[in-house]
């Protein structure tokens, strides 16, 4: 079978024969995938004018309902998913993570619409007085970008890479372009095909390319916005391009990194934090196989308790049942593919050249229910390094597989100077009881570090993990990982928008935000609000009531009602030496009686 690319509104079959893509367990053929033929310019221009035209004139409320229909529909067919991601050596739970934590990114996306308005456009924070008298006045507005977000995704995760760009573009009024990773593309294509069918985004919104990008970042313009999730090293190749830098294209990289966990010192053997520590470790190492961007690769722990971790750790990995993840009681299924497999292997024996191997062999293990030969498997393995801060290669060399790398220290100050050494992580995670040691680990680690997770008993029950990103916070980290941020929340959506600075009157700028601005223009209105529809309301609508004069027996009887007797309030011979001249009157009282002016209002328009 041979994958097609989604371009121009139509499938297209790629010309030649394409490269083969194997069943990561079995090492059968599964499909073939080639993108030659596509004219990547054209697709670039059809996602700009037919894509973001369409997207750009809905609103967020539509953009957002839009998110959530897309997400029930793709959750009813998931089960279709997991069958065809157990070819890519994934598990169950490895696969949930993919297809389900794809489709939550979806729904948690478009939970967001509550937070903006029924605009296709977005006014953020608050006016800017610009002169004296208040006439002239600056504000801030997003607008969606005229172009296309590509998107250029790892192997790892064909669905959830997929789904956490886009739920964030879509929103924010931008079509995409993706282009899955060729090795694990056949289950992008499915998901994508099942997008299309679903006719719930407009044309334009999706574009697929199943295979090489080629020449596709040469054509971009800065109007279009790249991001990029993989290696470092073809991350940095892919940003210095000239075209990206003579075209000022956002880049937003998400690059694999030398994540750590920290086990405190209070979390001695036998402790609920000890035990939780072992557990979030072996699932690092065992969870897609160590294949994920966020994967710990330095268990950084107390010297005094290296070796009862090394054994508790190793004790936990013992029972761990490689093979075919098709099969029921596999624990760990394959790597994507024999390439990752030789790939890992090497930086395993980089590795080896100043660390122990005390855990796992991957010459000699054993495959329950699948082929140790034609799949691409590998066993869980420990390394040791006793001298962290002498032998760095641990904080230089990333074997993107079931490998992590234990080492002790001394004081927290090491616990913190050997987190650094990763040169910037996506994520990094403290097991500990101890707030105080929490907070002096957090505020120095943060500096390397895009997000950090304090793991104890308290936490631990509803805690998503170290390696789990949630769609309403920042993914990314600095340095090493990339210097980029996907997703959190609002921050997440204005990476596809343009911010633009407006100046004019507050009558002109409560126009253009359709916002009211202190000093802005306003109509005296003739029907009562509590007598219309609320698309009937216009901004700058102004009802003028009755006045009313506050009185000091008001205050105290607002006094007595509310119990609140502060002096200010009621006693005018204590206000020496206070801002106060005389009596002043609740502002709770204020409140309401401004509430009884406006109904009074209403009687008088109305009765």
């Amino acid at each position: 079978m041979k994958l097609q690319n989604f371009a121009l509104g139509r499938w297209i079959d790629g010309s030649g024969e394409g490269q083969p893509l194997y069943d990561a367990s079995t090492g059968d053929l599964v499909a073939t995938a080639t993108s030659n033929g596509l004219d990547f310019g054209e697709m670039l221009e059809y996602g700009r004018k037919t894509g973001n035209k369409n997207l750009r004139k809905m609103t967020f409320q539509e953009r957002g309902r839009m998110l959530k229909a897309l997400a029930m529909f793709l959750l009813e067919r998931k089960e279709k998913y997991y069958q065809i991601s157990y070819k890519t050596g994934a598990t169950k739970v490895d696969s949930w993570i993919d297809i389900e934590g794809g489709i939550g990114n979806l729904f948690a996306n478009a939970s967001l619409r509550r937070k903006l308005p029924d605009l296709p456009y977005y006014s953020e924070g608050d006016a800017i007085g610009l002169s004296k008298g208040g006439t002239f006045i600056g504000h801030h507005i997003l607008v969606p970008k005229e172009g296309v977000a590509v998107h250029i995704n790892a192997f790892n995760f064909p669905v959830w890479g997929m789904l956490e760009k886009c739920a964030v573009n879509w929103l924010a009024g931008m079509p995409a372009i993706v282009k899955p990773a060729t090795l694990t593309s056949y289950l992008t294509e499915v998901v994508v095909r099942d997008i299309v069918d679903s006719n719930i985004l407009p044309a334009g919104a999706l574009q697929l390319i199943c295979g090489s990008a080629r020449s596709l970042l040469e054509q971009v313009n800065y109007q279009d916005v790249v991001t990029f999730t993989g290696s470092a090293s073809t991350g940095i190749a892919l940003k210095s391009s000239p075209n990206i830098l003579r075209e000022a294209v956002p880049f937003n990289m998400e690059a694999d990194s030398l994540n750590c966990i920290i086990l405190g010192k209070d979390a001695a053997p036998g402790t609920p934090e000890f035990d939780l520590f072992v557990k979030e470790v072996r699932k690092e190492i065992t969870v897609k196989c160590g294949q994920k961007c966020t994967a710990v690769r330095r268990i950084i722990v107390p010297e005094a308790y290296i070796d009862d971790t090394q054994a508790a750790i190793s004790k936990s990995l013992e029972g761990t049942v490689i093979g075919d993840p098709r099969n029921e009681g596999v624990r760990m299924g394959a790597l994507a593919g024999q390439e990752q497999v030789k790939e890992v292997q090497g930086r395993l024996q980089e590795l080896m050249t100043f660390s122990q191997l005390v855990f796992g062999n991957p010459e000699d293990f054993d495959v329950a229910l699948g082929s140790k030969t034609k799949g691409a498997y590998l066993p869980p393995m420990l390394l040791r390094n006793d001298t962290p801060f002498e032998h760095t290669g641990t904080h230089e060399i990333e074997a993107f597989g079931p490998i992590s790398t234990l080492m002790p220290y001394a004081t927290m100050e090491d616990a913190i100077e050997l987190a650094r050494k990763g040169r910037g992580s996506l994520c990094s995670s403290i097991v500990t009881y101890d707030d105080n040691i929490a907070r002096e680990y957090v505020i120095n680690a943060a500096t390397h570090h895009g997000r950090i997770l304090v793991l104890n008993r308290n936490s631990a029950k509803e805690s998503t993990g170290h390696g789990s990103p949630m769609p309403l916070l920042v993914h990314g980290g600095p340095g090493r990982a990339g210097g980029g941020e996907e997703m959190g929340g609002l921050r997440g959506i204005k990476h596809y928008m343009q911010r633009c600075a407006i100046q004019g009157s507050p009558t002109t700028i409560t126009a253009l935000t359709n916002q009211y601005q202190y000093g802005g223009k306003y109509e005296e209105g003739q029907v009562h609000p509590f007598k219309k529809h609320f698309d009937e309301l216009v901004i700058g609508e102004t009802l003028i009531t009755h006045k009313r004069t506050i009185t000091d027996a008001d205050v105290v009887n607002f006094a007595n009602v509310s119990w609140d007797h502060f002096y200010a309030h009621t006693d005018a011979t204590s206000l020496e030496g206070t801002p106060f001249t005389q009596r002043v009157a609740h502002g709770y009282f204020i409140l309401s009686a401004a509430a009884g002016l406006l109904l009074m209002l209403q009687k008088v328009l109305y009765c």
